[in-house]
Parts: structure tokens; C-alpha cells; sequence
């Protein structure tokens, strides 16, 4: 039902992600998250393609923590963050954070390894269906993906490799 991966380059870390469909609290989730009662990113689904363009941003998250060089306040809205095309922060949480009235929500976690008891905590606090990270898919609004990002239509058969080289180009262009 989740999906736990280490970060090769950060082997001590792990990077879980949680789907939730039909979520009733969601106002009640983004105000704990903000509140710092959820140590996790809540995210909205309908702008993720696949969870690998979440473990990415993630990745590249922890690297700048790592190095100090986070460009917002925290790990969990530096992953939100690097999910956008632009150096918009307040872009960025309109377009891939929680919002109050959506019913779904992909949360992320950065943890140690043994770190599963926080998992249990979140699940607890989601009013909503729990269904396979593999099926975000299934929840991605593909025209507001490919608007946002500004593909080609010679990329849309590979939207993921589209949307994964704008969020790794970012800073540099």
C-alpha cells in the first residue's frame, strides 16, 4: 500500500510515500502539517505523474539539507519545492501542496530506516481510503501537468522524462 525506498546516495535515509483517496479532512491534515503535528509533505496527487518524480524532488531535498543550501524552511517544503519547473515558492505549494477542499493527498516521509512507528501515527490521522502508491497515476490531471511544465507534444509519450528533466534543469536555466 506504501512505497519505501532508500536514497542511494544518503543510505542512513528512506523516503516512504502514502496514497490517500476520498479524504474527508483534509482543511485538518494541511493545518497539523503546518502546525508541525505531521512531519511529512502533503501533496496533491493530480499534479504527480509518477511516485519516482516525487523521489526525486525528495532526493535532491535532502542533498541541499544536507548542505545547507534549502531554499525554504523546511526538508518537507523544500520536497514540494522541487517538484515545480520555476523558483516560485508560493507557486510551487499552490501547485503540488494540499489544499483544504482536495480528496486526495500523497504524503511523503524522510526517516531512518527503523522509523516506521511515525508512519502508523500519519495513517492514523487520514480520514480517507488508503490505495497503492502505484496507482497516483489513476488521481494525475495530465493536461494541468503538461501545461504547467510546458511539454512538447513529441514528449507526451514520455511525460514522466519530460517533467523529471524541467524539475532537475531548473536551477540551471
Amino acid at each position: 500500500m506504501y512505497s519505501t525506498q532508500e536514497l542511494e546516495l544518503f543510505p542512513d535515509r528512506t523516503v516512504t510515500q502514502l496514497l490517500f483517496k476520498d479524504v474527508k479532512n483534509a482543511a485538518e491534515l494541511r493545518k497539523n502539517a503546518m502546525e508541525g503535528k505531521i512531519n511529512g509533505a502533503l501533496i496533491n496527487p493530480s499534479m504527480i505523474v509518477n511516485p519516482f518524480q516525487v523521489l526525486v524532488a525528495a532526493n535532491k531535498a535532502v542533498h541541499l539539507h544536507s548542505t545547507g543550501k534549502m531554499k525554504t524552511r523546511s526538508l518537507y517544503s523544500e520536497i514540494i519545492y522541487n517538484l515545480s519547473p520555476t523558483n516560485n515558492i508560493s507557486e510551487a505549494f499552490k501547485r503540488f501542496g494540499m489544499s483544504d477542499s482536495d480528496s486526495a493527498v500523497l504524503i511523503v516521509l524522510v526517516h531512518l530506516k527503523e522509523e516506521m512507528q511515525h508512519m502508523t501515527d500519519i495513517i492514523a490521522k487520514v480520514d480517507g481510503q488508503q490505495i497503492p502508491v502505484e496507482d497516483v497515476s489513476m488521481l494525475t490531471d495530465p493536461a494541468k501537468v503538461k501545461k504547467l511544465y510546458k511539454t512538447t507534444p513529441q514528449e507526451d509519450t514520455c511525460l514522466l522524462d519530460a517533467v523529471v528533466c524541467r524539475m532537475a534543469t531548473k536551477d540551471v536555466m
